[in-house]
């Protein structure tokens, strides 16, 4: 009986580390790949829920997937609004998705989101991606994690928001903000891919 017991609990353990080690080398979506999973509900703090085909602007979209307390998105969170509304400006709908389910309970609660918009003053939409669904189709890993697509969605850059997470006037390469001015130009984007800084999504 003990042995049987044994063997299963080993049996779980090898099932969880598995099951990590995939999502840790899960790949993210391919530069030119269309968004995937844009008929997938997504929650908004307010309002009824929607997709990110209805989120999409006539000049693309922004997806970035974020969270409550990870300390790389705290880092960038003064650029969190300027992005937002930089992107909009050129017809880039904008959501920030929360994937941490593993966290639903917790940190990454419906009313610990709405505190934390309302504490930073998010002028943008910011949802829950129910069982990461969406964070699973792009391959996202990080919070955050930045994924932009054109007018015909398909994906343009992907990766960190800029090179310094840890000051905002030291900032040498904008990357996203680079990616979406040659999207508004008609132009390649300068560098399409960089590696995402951040926590893990809580799966």
């Amino acid at each position: 009986m003990r042995f049987t017991k044994s063997l299963t609990m080993m049996a779980a353990a090898l099932l969880i580390t598995v099951s990590c080690y995939a999502k840790d080398k899960m790949q993210p979506l391919a530069i030119g790949a269309a968004a995937p999973a844009t008929d997938a509900p997504v929650a908004p703090l307010e309002g009824d829920s929607t997709t990110l085909a209805d989120i999409a602007g006539e000049g693309g979209l922004l997806v970035i997937f974020s969270c409550n307390t990870c300390p790389w998105v705290i880092k960038w969170q003064d650029r969190y609004n300027e992005i937002a509304a930089a992107a909009k400006a050129q017809g880039v709908g904008v959501v920030y998705l929360n994937s941490n389910e593993g966290q639903r309970a917790k940190d990454d609660s419906v009313a610990a989101m709405k505190a934390h918009a309302e504490k930073f003053g998010y002028d943008f939409t910011y949802a829950v991606d129910k069982d990461h669904v969406i964070a699973d189709a792009f391959g996202a890993t990080k919070t955050p994690d930045v994924f932009l697509f054109d007018k015909d969605l398909k994906l343009v850059y992907r990766g960190a928001i800029d090179d310094s997470a840890n000051d905002k006037g030291a900032v040498k390469a904008a990357y996203l903000a680079d990616a979406l001015a040659a999207l508004k130009a008609g132009t390649a984007v300068p560098v399409a891919t960089t590696a995402s800084l951040g926590c893990s999504i809580k799966r």
